[in-house]
């Protein structure tokens, strides 16, 4: 059974350091507010986790994996809120810090929580990885419910601390990053990555 755990622990913590749409959000977040709000936005991602965990174990996500019409609309709405943010972080890339500050730009970027809470949500890869992949990893000599549980748990615990700790690294190099053109780039190439996840999403296969 360690062996197992250990297996599992292995592939989770690969899944979780590739870098994708949860990476990019935060980033956003903290070249927009700063390293607080993108570790609430780490918090709105684990508990979008957990929100797919939790449809997981009681059976309601492989409704969604194996339906492809909900797949698809769910799919839509994803990639359209991924283009959404990264077109909205491509425009703050226009506008100078003192200008942001005027303007609000941070804080109409909405609830950080929220973020990374919706970009989680609208995200059916997460409904298919916990009910196609996730039951392989599970140890055999654990109830279903039980295996389940733990390993979402495990990749929430992992996602946390991962993206967490990028957080604080982006914190600690803030004034690299407050140089007006080293910000300005690294918001632009943030936008760009944000509306590409949309895009890929978008021309993935129609159904899971």
């Amino acid at each position: 059974m360690l062996t197992h755990f250990i297996a599992a622990f292995g592939v989770l913590a690969l899944l979780t350091v590739v870098p994708g749409p949860d990476m990019a959000v935060v980033t956003r977040r903290a070249l927009a507010a700063g390293p607080a709000d993108a570790l609430r936005t780490v918090g709105g991602t684990a508990t979008g986790l957990l929100f797919w965990g939790a449809l997981t174990v009681a059976g309601l996500s492989a409704v969604l994996a194996a339906s492809p019409a909900a797949y698809l609309v769910v799919k839509l709405l994803g990639a359209a809120y991924l283009v959404f943010l990264g077109v909205q972080t491509l425009r703050q890339s226009r506008h100078s810090p003192s200008a942001r500050t005027e303007t609000g730009d941070a804080s109409r970027a909405g609830s950080p929580w929220r973020t990374g809470f919706v970009s989680n949500l609208l995200n059916p890869k997460i409904a298919v990885f916990y009910t196609g992949l996730l039951p392989t990893l599970a140890p055999p000599h654990l109830p279903a419910a039980w295996a389940m549980t733990l390993l979402v748990l495990l990749h929430t615990t992992l996602t946390v601390v991962w993206l967490g700790g990028y957080a604080l690294l982006l914190s600690k190099a803030r004034r690299v990053l407050e140089a007006p053109r080293t910000r300005r780039a690294f918001e632009r190439t943030t936008g760009v990555v944000l509306i590409g996840f949309g895009l890929a999403l978008v021309t993935a296969g129609g159904s899971p």
